[in-house]
Order: structure tokens, then C-alpha cells, then sequence
């Protein structure tokens, strides 16, 4: 984790919030693994992905996903979604509203392929069913060709960030959008 004076002011928590975003996708962080809801006809669809790549100037988060995954279709469907992370160390709890788009067959696609296909990462999209096909039983190691098909890069844009900051002294709550930021009541 990122280690900064607690901040004080609308764009010292704007800054902190970024810094700790960047810190989790390079590595070991509490907000690495982040809840992405998206909507599947008329339910909320939850589920955890792993941060890759991370942007402040042009507030864009980027992860990875099957191409056959419900999320990609439902992304398709409804390009909006909402981010949620904890972090106990900071009591901080960070909701993303975002714009999503996926790339399946782009550069953007094609050269993170490139820098993972040789990694452990790249066996979440080489197997040969599509998540969430019924399965006789765990197969284990069976593969499809290359898994490159079935890669996807989903590019998150940031739209709104409503941060939380919940410890024993205090509760605080900030709100960052198109309206400007400001803090709110928690």
C-alpha cells in the first residue's frame, strides 16, 4: 500500500484515492480485486476482477475477462457499471461508477495478450468451455488452442469516484464527478 499523510482536503483525498488505485493494479493491494456489478436483464450481476492497468490522467481503469463471460454480453448491453473496494488498513471504501468497453480482437487487446500469454494469468482464458458452461466434473489443465480468441480487455472510464472513510474517530464521505468535488454526509 501506498504510504501518504492522511489526507485533509477534497484534492488531497482526490490525489490519495488515484495513488492507491495505481498502487493496487501494480501489485499487492487490498483494491486489486475489485467488485464489477453490471446489470443482467433486471438483476445486478456481481462479480470480483483483478486490476491490471491503471491511468489517473485520463481516469481509465483497465482488467481483463474471458470474451465468453456473461460480463462481456452484459457490458455489450449496458456499458455501465460500478467498481466497489475496501481497504481495512485505510478504512476506506472507494465506489467506481464507470463506462465500459471491451476490446476482444484490437492492438489494445493483442499486445496485453502478447505480455501475459506466457504467464500464469493467461490460463483464465484458455479453457475450453465459456465460464459458467455445466461440467461433468473439475477437468483441470484441458485447454483450448491458444486461448487468444477468447481474451478480452475491458477499459473502464471512470465517471464518478464516491469515497468513504470509515475508522473509530470519524466517518467521511467525498463525492468526485462532472458536478466537481465535494464532500457529502456518509
Amino acid at each position: 500500500m501506498s504510504s501518504h499523510p492522511r489526507p485533509d482536503t477534497l484534492a488531497e483525498v482526490e490525489a490519495a484515492v488515484w495513488a492507491e488505485l495505481a498502487a493496487a493494479a501494480a501489485g499487492a493491494h487490498p483494491w486489486r480485486h475489485a467488485v464489477l456489478a453490471t446489470v443482467d436483464g433486471e438483476h445486478a450481476d456481481a462479480r470480483l476482477v483483478v486490476l491490471r492497468e491503471v491511468d489517473p490522467k485520463s481516469r481509465r481503469i483497465v482488467f481483463y475477462s474471458d470474451a465468453r463471460a456473461a460480463k462481456v454480453r452484459q457490458i455489450a448491453e449496458r456499458p455501465r457499471g460500478t467498481l466497489v473496494m475496501w481497504s481495512d488498513a485505510h478504512g476506506w471504501q472507494l465506489r467506481c461508477r464507470v463506462e465500459l468497453a471491451t476490446d476482444t480482437g484490437g492492438l489494445s487487446a493483442t499486445s496485453r495478450w502478447m505480455r501475459i500469454r506466457l504467464t500464469r494469468a493467461a490460463r483464465d482464458y484458455v479453457a475450453l468451455h465459456a465460464p459458467g458452461t455445466p461440467i461433468e466434473e473439475p477437468a483441470g489443465a484441458a485447454a483450448a488452442a491458444s486461448g487468444r480468441e477468447h481474451f478480452a480487455v475491458v477499459h473502464a472510464q471512470v465517471r464518478a469516484l464516491d469515497w468513504l472513510e470509515i475508522n473509530d474517530r470519524l466517518q467521511r464521505r467525498a463525492i468526485f464527478d462532472d458536478e466537481g468535488p465535494r464532500w457529502v454526509q456518509p
